[in-house]
């Protein structure tokens, strides 16, 4: 839930903004006006001078009445954006045709409606702007008013000539307008991508901080088990050994040691040494991973071998999601098995995921590990999630493990073999950071 709320407040901060469009379309009031007017009193060349700044006032009134109904801040929904935006087509339209159609050398501004959607609006209502742009511009190559020229004479361009501006103008729509829209597309796929690892982040910091609170409570409850603890004392000093009650406070002065002796491990919890609650083998780590993904019918194969004694990490939930989502990935295009490989030497940890499925499309491998990159298809396990297939949970994956020191490498299973193959490798100091050298890893197995 609160994932998708994330999203839905990156989607409405994209929305095109009444203060941005309005100030564009002061700057276009601006322009027009200047050349409209320097063209008729600067000039002297006749045209429909009063019917050109109509159309210049209908904008601005359209400004002024955006400027009283919404605040600057609001931002308008993809219908009303597409309105305005196809307002400012017709109205550039309406100036060209009044002013020479295509003759016009500011015919190409009606470029700029198209570009804006592009950045800010859905692909397919940026595509009818573009149609309603080439319907204008098709419409004014053939109808418009002469050219604004020296009184008297009227300048008339080859209509072969006017063609060619019209074939720049269309191709131009379409160039920029997909490369605007491209541009725009994965600055948004990269911003919720981001969003997504800051709420995966924000839910590991959420977990780091269960620390805190074990240490405060601890503090909290270590005054009342002291006075607890002196008190049983005192009572087994005035019970006499052979008191029914002497067998009872011995037990009470062993439970209160108990308690101490735990609220002294729940108080290291969140040191740099890392309590034996946090300290897992690099099998147990792969274990604790690969569990959950056992019940699906794929067969999973752990094998662990390596130089020395096996190396231990501290519990990291972003280690653990991270791990996790790779076994994930592996299990849901396996065909029947999952094989993984931890070994290990004096300097280095790795971790090779393997499974037997169609292995990654070439077309991604490349680019595997950036957001919205993906292979998942609608026939895989969990499709139909929200967010599901859309490559966030390896981008994350990956975030969150090279954070640890890890370097991720992806590849497909040399032939005669078939499957993907996902490297994880650490320095073995960055794996068992934080660890107290003095552990000894074969009291964990």
């Amino acid at each position: 839930m609160a994932e998708s709320t994330a999203f839905e407040l990156g989607r409405s901060a994209q929305r095109l903004r009444v203060d941005t469009l309005v100030r564009l379309r002061w700057l276009a009031v601006i322009g027009q006006s200047t050349a409209v007017a320097g063209v008729h009193f600067g000039l002297g060349f006749p045209f429909a001078f009063g019917l050109c700044f109509l159309a210049i006032a209908v904008s601005a009134w359209l400004n002024i009445a955006l400027r009283i109904r919404y605040p600057i801040s609001h931002r308008l929904g993809d219908g009303p954006g597409s309105l305005l935006l196809g307002f400012d087509i017709l109205q550039l339209s309406a100036l060209l045709y009044l002013t020479g159609g295509l003759e016009n050398p500011f015919a190409l501004l009606i470029q700029a409606p198209v570009m804006i959607s592009a950045t800010a609006l859905p692909p397919w209502r940026t595509l009818l702007l573009g149609l309603l742009a080439m319907a204008c511009v098709t419409a004014i190559a053939f109808v418009h008013q002469p050219l604004p020229w020296l009184p008297g004479e009227q300048l008339n361009l080859p209509f072969l000539y006017v063609m060619g501006i019209w074939c720049a103008i269309l191709l131009g729509l379409a160039f920029t307008g997909v490369y605007a829209w491209r541009v725009a597309e994965e600055a948004r796929q990269l911003a919720e991508a981001l969003a997504a690892t800051e709420f995966v982040l924000a839910r590991e910091q959420h977990l780091s901080q269960l620390d805190g609170l074990a240490a405060a409570a601890a503090h909290e409850l270590g005054t009342p088990l002291a006075t607890i603890a002196l008190v049983a004392k005192e009572l087994d000093k005035l019970t006499p050994a052979d008191s029914p009650t002497a067998e009872d406070i011995s037990l009470l002065r062993e439970q209160v040691e108990r308690c101490r002796k735990i609220l002294g491990t729940l108080t290291s919890l969140g040191t740099q040494e890392a309590g034996p609650l946090e300290r897992l083998t690099l099998r147990h780590l792969i274990e604790e991973v690969a569990s959950p993904q056992r019940s699906f019918g794929v067969t999973i194969t752990v094998n662990a071998k390596g130089e020395g004694p096996q190396p231990v990490c501290r519990r990291n939930p972003g280690l653990l999601y991270g791990l996790g989502n790779l076994v994930d990935n592996a299990v849901d295009f396996a065909e029947t098995s999952v094989v993984i490989d931890a070994e290990w030497t004096k300097d280095t940890v790795t971790v090779a995921i393997r499974d037997d499925g169609p292995g990654y499309a070439p077309e991604v491998l490349l680019r595997l590990g950036e957001p919205y990159v993906t292979t998942r298809g609608s026939d895989r396990r969990n499709a139909g999630e929200p967010g599901d297939g859309l490559g966030l949970g390896l981008f994350i994956a990956k975030t969150l493990i090279e954070r640890t020191g890890a370097s991720i490498d992806f590849a497909n299973a040399a032939a005669p073999g078939h499957g993907a193959i996902a490297t994880v490798t650490w320095p073995r100091a960055a794996f068992e950071r934080n660890i107290d050298p003095g552990s000894h890893p074969g009291r964990l197995l």
